[in-house]
């Protein structure tokens, strides 16, 4: 019976691996190669920015394909025409339009290769102020989140995105520099254990009033930051952006976070077409993916010190870290000669490993340094040390 039961489980298995084929989805290797057109038209006096690329197989390993060399416009209903110009490859801006908000506009792009893109035309979107932007002190970290209303009741429609910087510093600070001959105390031009680092909202973030007796966005989630975070290790500040839409690009983005940012299990909604407000004119059967807004944009800007948080948080740092000790004379068994790990290690120009601090015998004699890898020492591998003009 026994043997029965073992033959009729290997029986099985061999029917479950012998079923297993592989699957090679069309969209991993499809041949297209669609135009994405990212921005907003801003109507006031911040600048306008609007990114191409094209997108990429899933298959590739390429993540960024930017569209460089066309021409963009913006285009009101009434023939006034504002050019932008490419900052970098892809990026095309703009400074401040100060557009006439009773008129309509749209975006006009054409490719390198000749082809044209329109996006509709599209009415300036009044963007109310933001009420305040807060934190939240949670187990794990802390929440970020907006407030804002619009007594006119005009916008029921929002969208955020986010820059974010903060202060950080290397897990060990070095107060010594090798100058290829020696090592020498470093003076404070050549400290390099505090550093800032930024980063930009890569999610789709936003809210809606429509439903709601009052028009009142309350508490909207922005963003998290752990508790273990280098981000609110000293300082870290948050600069929130925000949109008003309409009820069609607010159903757009809906869509594409849907698509995105809410698939992979069985509980999630279906890959479905993401249509956008912007069309290939000389191909109108060639998808494009995007939709370009008109609105003004408002801003606010929040600091969050350490001191606000919980004392018990400290950062993970992303390297493991040690520290070794650099010695002058190091005695090797069985070896008459010390060797010499200060002159090996420390002292050479361009050397991974960084002195740190002395070593003192009878708190006197210098006999070595510890030192340790420079992703540990050194800041400027991870940041920069060019405060922001905004800092304080």
């Amino acid at each position: 019976m026994q043997f029965r039961f073992r033959y009729i489980l290997y029986f099985t298995f061999m029917i479950i691996v012998s079923c297993k084929k592989p699957y090679n989805p069309r969209a991993i290797s499809a041949s297209g190669s669609y135009l994405v057109v990212e921005g907003v038209i801003n109507s006031g006096s911040d600048s306008t920015i609007i990114k191409l690329s094209r997108t990429v197989n899933l298959s590739s390993n390429v993540t960024l394909n930017p569209v460089s060399g066309a021409v963009l416009t913006v285009e009101s209903d009434q023939n006034s025409i504002y050019p932008l110009t490419e900052t970098a490859n892809g990026t095309y801006a703009s400074s401040g339009l100060n557009l006439d908000n009773t008129q309509r506009y749209h975006l006009r792009i054409k490719t390198s290769d000749g082809k044209i893109f329109l996006s509709d035309f599209e009415a300036v979107n009044i963007t109310p102020p933001i009420d305040s932007v807060g934190f939240m002190v949670q187990a794990n970290g802390i929440n970020i989140y907006v407030n804002t209303h619009d007594p006119s009741n005009n916008t029921k429609y929002y969208r955020w995105d986010y820059q974010e910087t903060w202060q950080f510093h290397a897990q060990y600070e070095s107060i010594y520099i090798t100058d290829g001959t020696s090592i020498v105390p470093r003076t404070q031009a050549q400290m390099i254990y505090s550093c800032f680092s930024s980063d930009k909202s890569s999610n789709i973030i936003l809210g809606s009033s429509a439903k709601l007796k009052q028009n009142v966005i309350y508490q909207n989630p922005i963003t998290q930051v752990t508790s273990t975070s280098e981000k609110i290790e000293t300082k870290y500040s948050i600069l929130v952006n925000q949109y008003a839409l309409t009820g069609d690009a607010y159903n757009f983005w809906v869509n594409l976070k849907k698509n995105t940012e809410q698939l992979g299990s069985i509980f999630d909604a279906q890959p479905s077409n993401i249509n956008g407000n912007i069309h290939c004119i000389t191909n109108p059967s060639e998808p494009v993916v995007g939709y370009i807004s008109v609105s003004t944009v408002q801003k606010k800007r929040i600091f969050i010190l350490n001191a606000q948080l919980p004392s018990g948080w400290s950062p993970a740092y992303p390297s493991q870290c040690e520290l070794d000790s650099e010695l002058y004379a190091r005695k090797i068994p069985n070896d008459p000669i010390p060797v010499n790990e200060v002159a090996l290690n420390l002292i050479p120009i361009g050397s991974s490993t960084i002195p740190v601090a002395a070593i003192y015998f009878d708190s006197y004699f210098v006999i070595g340094f510890t030192g340790s890898d420079d992703e540990c020492v050194d800041c400027k591998i991870r940041g920069t040390q060019t405060q922001p003009a905004f800092w304080k």
